[in-house]
């Protein structure tokens, strides 16, 4: 059996790295396809406490039919630290600008952004309204109220052991990211405890906030949204519907699928459903 860092590896191995300026330094894309030729581009914003690894599991899936670009965001992963104050516009605008870096002049592009990255994504989606082609959130934050914040979230200290820091990352996603126990595997562990090791933007209080709600009026692009079914995040299914009424709101031909059985993390959880409602959403099935 492969191990995660050979995954990882591998997988990051066939992706060209890009950059944009971000702060002092730079923010880092990876893509795998040809920027230059006809086929779709779909830019990945991760969640919160993340990295491009986030898709680690969609990305060969969906990179047979699109040309992929996963950011890491800024403060987050291997990008450079984001200028202080961390507020959801500040952030979504060095986003913004970096698709104007790496992608060729006027190249359209699909937008799909998970948890923190779809708060982020719903901005990014309103600053390109004539390349945007469609914007689909992800287990989002930016709901204001609708957004649960999950409790029992734990941090290591330094009194623990290499063993006892994978537990209780295990604990935190199954706590946060998985409905079935049996989805915090190895490779899904170390994601996890890498990514929280690397982050320096802490997302929690601007994932209360309004900023989705605030731009989804102002959002051009054909909406769409994809939940777990039992992603805590969400509420529980009444309030996820209710976010699927409010993009109908908006756009009454908006497309909302939720995936029975999965949590948060729904794009690693239930990887081969997830790419195929993406795929029907973006009309590429």
């Amino acid at each position: 059996m492969q191990s995660p860092e050979d995954t990882l590896n591998e997988l990051a191995g066939r992706a060209v790295q890009l950059v944009s300026p971000c702060g002092e330094g730079h923010m880092v894309w990876h893509c795998w396809g040809d920027l230059h030729n006809d086929r779709p581009v779909l830019i990945l914003l991760h969640g919160g406490y993340g990295s491009w690894t986030h898709w680690v599991r969609a990305i060969p899936l969906l990179s047979p039919q699109l040309t992929i670009v996963a950011a890491d965001l800024p403060g987050l992963g291997a990008s450079s630290d984001a200028p202080q104050p961390h507020t959801a516009d500040g952030l979504a605008a060095i986003v913004s600008h970096g698709l104007t870096h790496v992608l060729p002049a006027g190249k359209p592009f699909h937008l799909a952004g998970f948890s923190f990255g779809g708060m982020l994504g719903s901005i990014v989606a309103t600053r390109h309204p004539r390349r945007c082609l469609s914007f689909t959130a992800i287990g989002a934050s930016g709901f204001g109220d609708l957004h649960y914040i999950v409790d029992g979230i734990r941090l290591p200290d330094a009194t623990m052991s290499d063993l006892e820091i994978s537990r209780l990352h295990r604990d935190n996603l199954n706590l946060l990211m998985f409905a079935d126990p049996a989805s915090a595997d190895p490779l899904a562990v170390h994601i996890h405890r890498t990514n929280v090791s690397r982050a320096r933007v802490r997302s929690r209080r601007l994932s209360m906030s309004n900023a989705l709600l605030d731009a989804l009026p102002d959002v051009q692009a054909r909406l769409g949204g994809i939940w777990g079914g039992r992603d805590v995040t969400g509420g529980g299914l009444e309030k996820i519907r209710a976010r699927a009424s409010l993009f109908r709101g908006v756009q009454p031909q908006a497309q909302f699928d939720v995936i029975d059985g999965a949590g948060h993390w729904v794009m690693y959880e239930t990887a081969d459903a997830f790419c195929t409602t993406l795929l029907a959403q973006l009309a590429l099935l």
